[in-house]
């Protein structure tokens, strides 16, 4: 059975040392607000300001909290959220290493009611497949060395109605100059068919940069000397390798793999493969990828890191319906980007606990409180956080105690060298 004052008093602790470490190098009371919002997302469940207020237990009015919350989302710097980013990713560190996969995707925040918004603009609602108004996301995670669980390490909010928006490419450059910054060019970027882009292989091929892209049927590739439809050069093979497969839903389907030697029209002279996997619908998937080996089996490895991304879709899935990320309040562009970034450290929480070994007490006993109808998934992240949101909601005092150091005790101490 679970002691909840212990249990509570340990995950609290948890998270407010979390905090800290992240928060390191910033201002005491930025400190606390970063605390203020990981912790509050946590314990609330929502992206709610005055659900996060509520549960900061605060022995002041809570339109205070409130305001005191908003005014400090919208003035949350880059500098600041450049200190807590790196501070957050060497935390992280341990968690993978130079041939971890990251993934990459883009996501919506769809607000059809919403008026008052700044810079709202037209977006595809990747739920119902209609064009409605909100923000586009840009995402990225990498996948920890062991159990392969998605560590949100970018994510940013734009809207095309913005006065100084350049485009989308643009967007995504400069996502992904952030990840070279932070990562090894082995560590694999994988991305969906959205990223079948001349100017996002220029990046990749320049940089040296090791890459999986889903591509598009109507892609024209330069196969033995001559400019083919990759569909058609697709189709040639049926596949020599074998993968038994497992989908999310625990459904096996065999697959036939083939790996075809190719060029890009666009980059001739720099010498790709085409990995082809028959068994996933009427059409093949396409992969067009960087990594080569005399290894037989480098094209079922392909086929598997790719097989991955459902892990980052998982991931933005998780993230809106446990924490109604899609109901956020807040005003300005600037507070909703400050919100994603601290709603990414507050997940990047639940991805540590998921993930260490050395927290397998605590996150047994926040899963054993989350009252799972069914056995826990392997994606944990729904567990761990319906836990902690059990755990914490016992919890009546403010997390300031956690934050300050101990008081002195006022005991005269005497210098080593007069005893």
């Amino acid at each position: 059975m679970v002691n909840y004052n212990t249990t509570n008093s340990n995950l609290t602790r948890e998270i407010c040392n979390f905090s800290k470490k992240i928060s390191k190098g910033l201002k005491r009371p930025i400190l606390k607000f970063v605390s203020d919002m990981v912790y509050g997302i946590l314990a609330s469940g929502s992206s709610l300001i005055t659900e996060i207020a509520r549960n900061l237990n605060e022995n002041i009015p809570l339109i205070k909290t409130v305001n005191r919350l908003c005014r400090n989302l919208q003035d949350f710097s880059d500098e600041e959220k450049s200190i807590v980013e790196e501070n957050y990713l060497s935390s992280i560190k341990s968690s993978y290493d130079d041939k971890s996969v990251i993934v990459i995707d883009g996501s919506d925040i769809t607000k059809p009611a919403s008026k008052k918004l700044e810079a709202l603009c037209k977006v595809r609602d990747g739920s119902t497949g209609e064009i409605g108004i909100g923000y586009h996301t840009i995402g990225a995670a990498v996948l920890s060395k062991e159990k392969k669980l998605p560590f949100g390490v970018y994510s940013r909010v734009y809207s095309s109605e913005e006065a100084d928006f350049v485009s989308e490419d643009q967007e995504m450059i400069n996502y992904f100059k952030f990840l070279s910054g932070h990562f090894k060019k082995s560590n694999i970027r994988t991305m969906d068919r959205g990223f079948d882009n001349n100017r996002y292989y220029e990046y990749f091929i320049k940089n040296k940069e090791n890459f999986i892209i889903r591509a598009k049927k109507n892609r024209n590739v330069i196969y033995n000397g001559k400019t083919q439809n990759i569909l058609d050069v697709a189709n040639m093979f049926k596949g020599k390798y074998a993968l038994k497969f497992k989908n999310k839903d625990g459904k096996k389907i065999d697959v036939k793999i083939s790996i075809i030697p190719i060029e890009l029209c666009e980059f001739k002279g720099t010498p790709l493969n085409l990995v082809v996997v028959h068994g996933f619908g009427e059409l093949p998937m396409m992969l067009i990828t960087s990594l080569s080996s005399d290894d037989k089996n480098i094209c079922v490895n392909v086929c598997k890191v790719y097989l991955m991304r459902w892990r980052i879709e998982e991931y933005f899935k998780f993230k809106k319906q446990s924490f109604d990320y899609e109901n956020l309040r807040v005003r300005s562009l600037q507070s909703i980007r400050t919100l994603d970034f601290l709603l990414t450290m507050a997940i990047g929480y639940v991805s540590k606990l998921s993930d260490k070994d050395d927290a397998v007490i605590l996150r047994f006993e926040i899963i054993s409180v989350s009252k799972r109808l069914f056995d826990v998934a392997d994606f944990l992240y729904y567990a761990v956080a319906d836990g902690i949101f059990e755990v914490l909601k016992f919890v009546k005092r403010s997390i300031s105690s956690f934050l300050v150091p101990p008081p002195n005790d006022g005991q005269l101490r005497f210098a080593p060298w007069a005893a």
